[in-house]
């Protein structure tokens, strides 16, 4: 019941929109004094950051932040402050990965693809150097053995420089939180829309400014443009009919038409 809860969880993280405010590639840049200092003591650090993502609440510790089966079986209520002592230094690992979790769900925030490769690597790299130790211990050869020894160092390495990148990305997150980088976005309630009826002519604005109708609404008379460059009447008196036009005036109709004789 317990494993399909972590499960649940699991798939749940691959739903959240939100990201971390810098990524695993960009903390030494966003804080390389705070990058050495996790990769110097990564314990320490690791102490105060899961103290401060419980906003310095000890009363509300858990044992790997709840997400472990050991979790709430270790009398933490009753000294939080030594258990959170003995897991950074006994569970280095899983107390870095809690306190991502912790904060991944109170934000909603995804882990990004070039992240997951990194961590990945980092775990695959630690299988391999495993691999080959148990090779080179039952072969017994020396030059499995000194390749294992390489492995081994550089799946340490990778180790302590990805955590040290984690809690500094934590870091720069809870920093965010609490407003260090500036006051954080107020959120406004958006305005109350209202339906258009029939009987207006043009509909309510919803949420932008109102815009100038085309046209004129009835019961306005358009203004009235002055002429440019027209006749005040056209034709002009006196002007038709032109002169030597056909046929000529008083010619119609002709005289003596009709001839006498018809009848009226």
């Amino acid at each position: 019941m317990a494993s399909q809860e972590y499960l649940d969880k699991m798939q749940l993280r691959q739903s959240y929109r939100n990201v971390w405010h810098t990524d695993l590639m960009r903390t030494i840049q966003a804080d390389f004094p705070f990058c050495c200092l996790a990769l110097w003591c990564g314990p320490c650090v690791s102490y105060m950051l899961r103290k401060r993502a419980l906003y310095n609440d000890m009363s509300r510790y858990v044992c790997c932040a709840g997400y472990l089966p050991c979790s709430g079986k270790c009398g933490e209520r009753r000294c939080p402050e030594f258990c959170l002592c003995t897991e950074v230094f006994l569970c280095f690992g899983n107390s870095v990965a809690s306190t991502r979790f912790l904060l991944q769900d109170e934000f909603n925030i995804q882990t990004t693809q070039c992240d997951n490769c990194i961590i990945g690597f980092m775990f695959c790299l630690q299988q391999v150097a495993c691999i080959f130790s148990i090779v080179a211990m039952i072969v017994g050869s020396e030059e499995i053995q000194e390749a294992s020894q390489i492995l081994s160092c550089m799946s340490d390495f990778v180790y302590c420089t990805v955590c040290a990148c984690m809690q500094t990305q934590h870091k720069v997150e809870m920093d965010k939180r609490d407003g260090m980088f500036g006051p954080p976005p107020v959120m406004a309630v958006p305005p109350v829309q209202q339906m258009s009826r029939i009987d207006q002519a043009i509909p309510p604005p919803a949420g932008y400014a109102p815009q100038p109708a085309y046209g004129q609404p009835y019961g306005i008379p358009p203004p009235a443009y002055p002429p440019t460059g027209y006749p005040p009447a056209y034709p002009p008196p006196g002007s038709y009919p032109p002169a030597g036009s056909y046929p000529p005036p008083g010619s119609y109709p002709a005289p003596g038409y009709p001839p006498t004789g018809y009848p009226k």
